[in-house]
């Protein structure tokens, strides 16, 4: 078990003015399990990154001291386990069982006692496969169980884990919570963030709220601070347990008209069985269903991203199957949103990120910064016009990703997890957004293990199987 002492800490990204954190006085003790809460944008994965000792000294500026069990955190990573939002970052090794022995060979572990920590890793998280499973091949979920067996084996003396069951369907997060349960009750110093609160709780025995302008918001154990702090965090954005979501009233919802995109019998082998399905203008499809089922394969299908097995797919009264569109068409069709937002970003700034795709298609300057402008408001992301896209939160990544895909104002959108990493009242703006969007007669496609996001603006369900 680990102890963490963090006096007056703060870190401030390079080319940046506001500070992720700042002011932080955290005490940690050995054994103890903390759930780290905070509106997105507060600093929470940030504060993760800095225990871990990944935040390089070249690329911000910090202030403040870190201990972990007395020392700083580059000399404490042997000590340290971190499982990050995107796990795509931590997969290394082309074979399943190789990845989670990699960082057991790199800390010496005797041969011999390799592969049976390997096998046990895998049991606890509920791998589904065998060790030889390729990693390409794995769903964002999978990859996730299989990125958090890596970090389990190396029985680490404090573990980090930043949104572990984002990307999980409701069977495969409660595998994991059962996995984190049992690692953190033994010799194992737990902080975790994660939005799914009342699932974590039973995970937890203190909570520790981060103040976005800096410091601590609230800090003791779960009971007492929702109890004397709810209605104020509800408020900010904390997603706190017994209250309710608050979703945006429902709008005027107008018969689904126009067929936009139209998959016909289409397979990707090994992948995703057959699946036929219409999406419609003025209409919401939520594509959902386990870890593993296909759900971002037929995302990507969908998007004109990917060609398909078999079968065919059709759109916008196109003779051509989207994935043989050119880039222009494409795009000022069909926008897409994928699993892990940094995937799309490709330039340094917030705003040129927004004003790419216009560019392309040879927008007037004007109407380029009409856009951009347009999209930072309605995104909350104005604060952010010059920041990296890489510097961002989570929650803020999702919501850029979901701005991008609608500054070519595309008639479809295909949207994976769009409310993935969101807080309380960003999770509502966000919903209200895809609303408004449908009512203003675009398709909107959203593969989501989101349930309140399905019961509020879904109009058509459609849910794909397990795996193969």
């Amino acid at each position: 078990m680990s102890e963490v002492l963090l006096r007056g800490f703060g870190w401030r990204h390079a080319g940046r003015r506001a500070w992720a954190v700042r002011g932080l006085d955290l005490h940690v003790r050995r054994g103890e399990r903390v759930l780290l809460l905070g509106p997105s944008g507060a600093g929470k994965s940030t504060l993760l990154a800095a225990l871990a000792g990944l935040l390089p000294e070249d690329s911000g500026e910090a202030e403040g001291s870190i201990e972990i069990d007395g020392l700083e955190p580059r000399k404490a990573r042997d000590r340290v386990g971190i499982l990050f939002q995107d796990p795509q970052t931590q997969l290394v090794m082309a074979r399943s069982g190789d990845d989670v022995a990699f960082g057991l060979e790199n800390r010496g572990v005797p041969a011999a006692g390799i592969w049976p920590r390997v096998a046990d890793a895998l049991t606890r998280v509920g791998f589904p496969y065998r060790n030889d499973r390729p990693t390409h091949a794995l769903s964002g979920g999978e990859a996730q169980r299989l990125a958090l067996a890596g970090v389990i084996a190396l029985r680490p003396g404090l573990l980090l884990l930043d949104e572990p069951t984002a990307n999980l369907d409701p069977a495969g997060a409660a595998l994991i919570r059962d996995a984190i349960g049992r690692t953190a009750g033994t010799d194992t110093t737990l902080i975790i963030v994660e939005h799914r609160v009342a699932e974590a709780l039973p995970l937890v025995d203190r909570v520790v709220v981060l103040a976005p302008g800096g410091g601590v918001r609230a800090d003791g154990t779960p009971e007492s601070v929702f109890a004397a702090h709810g209605d104020e965090l509800a408020g900010e954005g904390v997603w706190v347990p017994g209250r309710a979501v608050g979703r945006p009233a429902p709008s005027v919802r107008p018969s689904a008209a126009d067929e936009l995109v139209c998959a016909e019998r289409v397979t990707v082998p090994g992948r995703l069985p057959e699946v036929s399905l219409t999406a419609r203008a003025g209409q919401v499809l939520a594509v959902t269903g386990p870890n593993g089922a296909g759900k971002s394969t037929l995302a990507l299908l969908l998007g004109g991203l990917l060609a398909p097995g078999g079968g065919r797919i059709t759109g916008f009264g196109d003779k051509r199957p989207p994935h043989r569109w050119r880039a222009a068409t494409l795009t000022q069709r069909i926008g897409s949103v994928f699993q892990n937002p940094e995937h799309q970003f490709v330039t340094g700034r917030v705003a040129d990120e927004l004003a790419l795709g216009p560019r392309r298609l040879g927008r007037p300057a004007d109407e380029i910064r009409r856009t951009v402008d347009e999209l930072l408001h309605r995104l909350r992301l104005e604060k952010l016009a010059a920041a990296n896209p890489y510097t961002l939160s989570g929650g803020e990544a999702r919501r850029l990703s979901v701005a991008t895909a609608l500054a070519t104002a595309p008639r479809l959108l295909v949207l994976d997890e769009p409310t993935f990493g969101q807080d309380r009242r960003t999770w509502r703006e966000l919903v209200a957004l895809v609303g408004e969007l449908r009512d203003e007669g675009h398709g909107i496609v959203a593969v989501t293990h989101d349930e309140d996001f399905v019961r509020t603006v879904a109009d058509v369900t459609v849910t794909l199987g397990g795996p193969e």
